[in-house]
C-alpha cells in the first residue's frame, strides 16, 4: 500500500468528519457541526494529510507562526491504517514545513497520553483552557 502525504491539500469538511469518525478523535470533535469544521479547516495554515489511493487516511492539522510555535490541533489516523507510522510521518512533515527549532505543542486525547512520550514529546504540565468566555473573571 502506497501512502502519498500532502501539505496543505485542500480537503472538505465531509472528508474530515468522515476521517476522524474512523478514530478516537471523532468523539471530541464537532462532527455534527459542518459550518465548525469547514471554519477549522480554512483557518488552520498548516494542514499534513496522508492518503492512499483518493481515500484520506491521516491527517495532522496545525495553527502556527512557523518560527516559534506550532499547536498540533488534530493528529488522527484511520484505525484500518494505524501501526503503520503514519502518525510519526505526519508529525514529521508537519516538523519539516517549519523552523527547526519551532516547538511543536498539543494536547493529548486521555487514550493517546502513552504515545507521545513514546516518539520523543516531553509532557508539560500547565495547559490550560478556557471553553467558556462567560467564565472569565473581569476586574
Amino acid at each position: 500500500m502506497e501512502i502519498e502525504y500532502k501539505v496543505n491539500h485542500p480537503i472538505t469538511a465531509s472528508q474530515y468528519i468522515e476521517l476522524v469518525n474512523k478514530t478516537t478523535l471523532g468523539d471530541r470533535r464537532p462532527v455534527d457541526n459542518e459550518a465548525t469544521i469547514t471554519g477549522m479547516l480554512e483557518n488552520s495554515n498548516l494542514i499534513v494529510t496522508a492518503w492512499v489511493d483518493e481515500q484520506l487516511v491521516g491527517i495532522a492539522r496545525s495553527m502556527t507562526d512557523f518560527h516559534y510555535c506550532c499547536y498540533l490541533s488534530d493528529l488522527a489516523v484511520d484505525k484500518s491504517v494505524q501501526s503503520m507510522g503514519i502518525a510519526k510521518y505526519l508529525i514529521l512533515v508537519t516538523a519539516e514545513s517549519i523552523a527547526e527549532d519551532c516547538k511543536i505543542v498539543l494536547l493529548s486525547a486521555p487514550k493517546a497520553e502513552g504515545y507521545y512520550p513514546k516518539i520523543g514529546f516531553t509532557e508539560h504540565n500547565s495547559a490550560w483552557v478556557l471553553s467558556d468566555v462567560n467564565a472569565l473573571v473581569l476586574p
